[in-house]
């Protein structure tokens, strides 16, 4: 089934993907900047998972980590970019500036320097995809969460880019939405944004469980037509991808301008 390399891989939604996809049979990578937590995750797997402490921030160290990683474990088939930070919860001019452009080093450029590293091989053997951990906050504004709510756009319209350009080279790229899941970042939120709190309190979070389903989803290839779209937990994929058609046709699951 190929290998896997899952970025934030030592704890919450990336973990649980990892897992996931250690007990679907694939060779799994996880990269962190805590030791410690990949750790646990290679405990938790019994073994199956190996672990690569990096910083995906860092251009030579995302080099290094991939390289060992391929060398390792085997070409890297499935990229799940999954680090990233909640940044500071703060109106915009109350944000301290470097906290604030660091969010955008973590969710932005860490996928945008791991993408860099495997999209080499994936060209040279003309296949592979990249999943990208989006957030429905990258569709709307949301009070307090500027720096947040700016990689998480930017990161869907990378994934967008991206899928333009590796469509020759049958590479797909999707962004999703992994909806509220109860990680240290919602728990850090919730008390300062209003609508995590209220998705909580209603019990409409889901499990990482869930997450790593619509992962095994995409990278089964089986919604490959409609790289580039913006895919999300809890709908019916199976539907969307049946109705490909009317999804290109209507411009949907895309950031656009609608006009009068």
């Amino acid at each position: 089934m190929g290998t896997a390399l899952v970025t934030g891989g030592g704890r919450g939604i990336g973990q649980g993907i990892a897992l996931r996809l250690a007990k679907e049979g694939m060779a799994v990578v996880v990269t962190a900047r805590s030791a410690d937590q990949l750790a646990e995750t290679v405990r938790l797997s019994g073994g199956k998972i190996a672990a690569i402490p990096a910083d995906i921030s860092q251009a030579k160290e995302v080099s290094m980590m991939v390289s060992l990683a391929e060398r390792e474990v085997g070409p890297i088939d499935l990229l799940i970019n999954n680090a990233g930070i909640g940044g500071p919860l703060a109106p915009f001019l109350d944000a301290e500036p470097d906290e604030w452009w660091k969010t955008l080093e973590v969710n932005l450029r860490g996928p945008y320097l791991c993408c860099r590293a495997v999209l080499p091989g994936m060209i040279a053997r003309r296949s592979g995809c990249i999943i990208n951990m989006a957030s429905g906050a990258g569709t709307f504004p949301i009070p307090d969460m500027s720096a947040y709510v700016a990689s998480k756009t930017a990161l869907i319209r990378l994934s967008e880019q991206l899928a333009m350009e590796m469509k020759p080279h049958g590479i797909s790229v999707f962004p999703i939405r992994p909806g509220v899941v109860r990680t240290a970042m919602a728990e850090a939120a919730r008390e300062a944004v209003p609508l995590v709190q209220k998705i909580l309190d209603e019990g409409q979070d889901v499990t990482p469980d869930t997450v790593a389903e619509l992962v095994l989803f995409l990278a089964s290839g089986k919604a490959d037509r409609l790289s580039g779209r913006l895919f999300s937990v809890n709908e019916d994929l199976e539907e969307i991808v049946r109705r490909a058609d009317e999804v290109e046709r209507d411009n949907l699951y895309l950031l656009r301008t609608q006009r009068l």
